[in-house]
């Protein structure tokens, strides 16, 4: 078989390929999941701003009379599209069920008495301490010890330890809200898993009702009858469609098209995005001894989810 023999000038020949492959312009990737990440992105920036927006309506509501609008409108859209009324539902469903809501109520409750007092970023980087927690409980590597060092070194910045007559301690009884808000919040993950697995799509309308039943007589001994002004009707509405409805459908499309790792590394940025959202609905300035805690946080949450991506790769 005759073989092709380049010409004299081949290297000259294969620099010039070079140069010009390099600077071509190339079609976009494709590959890359634009809509889900948008998707996922649209519900950080929906539930962000509806937490926003539902603070200033604190004054005239409270933080349990919006939390209580919150839940129980949001129940109500999701009983509307699940329709869980369906399923034939025994005793034995309520405890499990209950468990999963009362820790769902709770932790939202908690997390707007939170924000009632401290920076919305700040409020959802303290926050994000409980899930953080379980992931990092769940690991046996000596590596993720890192992410516990950035995450403690993240609350030491932002607790005031430095006495509460300091210009950069926050409000004690706010951090202590939100961090008793990430228990629950790890609470809500370790039972939402079980209920979903038995339950499915139907968990999340009926652990909706259950939250509802606890939060709602809590905002009706704060906020009386006020609750059912149609003024205050239409703001809590807003809330529920930005801060629990419209995050929700998005961030099921996004987890249906992305992997778990990816979803859990964007998730992450929730703390920045609460803070930008704080800062242009609220006009919350954040020192930079605070961004710099929440920037280790939200470090500490990116690396562990991605440990726990490549420990599931391997």
């Amino acid at each position: 078989m005759r073989r092709y023999h380049p010409p004299g000038n081949a290297p000259a020949l294969r620099r010039f390929c070079a140069f010009w492959l390099f600077f071509t312009p190339r079609k976009p990737d494709l590959s890359f999941p634009v809509w889900p990440v948008a998707a996922l992105m649209g519900s950080l920036v929906s539930l962000c701003v509806g937490s926003s927006f539902a603070k200033t309506l604190f004054p005239a509501m409270g933080a349990e009379g919006m939390s209580a609008y919150r839940i129980v409108l949001a129940t109500v859209m999701l009983m509307l599209f699940f329709r869980p009324w369906r399923r034939r539902w025994e005793a034995a469903d309520l405890w499990p069920l209950g468990i999963y809501g009362v820790t769902l109520g709770v932790m939202n409750l908690l997390f707007y008495k939170s924000i009632e007092v401290i920076p919305l970023g700040l409020a959802i980087a303290i926050e994000f301490t409980g899930p953080l927690a379980v992931a990092l409980w769940t690991s046996r590597h000596a590596r993720d010890l890192l992410w516990v060092a950035l995450a403690a070194a993240g609350l030491g910045l932002i607790l005031p330890l430095q006495g509460l007559d300091s210009p950069q301690a926050l409000n004690p009884v706010g951090i202590a809200y939100a961090l008793i808000a990430g228990v629950f919040w790890a609470m809500y993950i370790v039972f939402g898993q079980r209920v979903a697995r038995r339950y499915g799509r139907d968990a999340t309308p009926m652990g909706m009702l259950a939250g509802a039943l606890v939060v709602a007589p809590i905002a009706l001994l704060q906020s009386g009858t006020a609750l059912f002004n149609a003024d205050w009707l239409v703001g809590g509405l807003a809330v529920a469609l930005l801060s629990s409805a419209l995050p929700y459908a998005l961030e099921m499309y996004a987890l249906n098209h992305l992997p778990k790792n990816t979803f859990s590394i964007l998730l992450s940025l929730e703390p920045a995005v609460g803070a930008v959202a704080g800062w242009l609905v609220l006009a919350e300035q954040l020192n930079p001894q605070q961004m710099l805690a929440m920037g280790f946080i939200i470090a500490a949450s990116m690396g562990s989810a991605w440990s726990s991506g490549q420990r599931r790769s391997n």
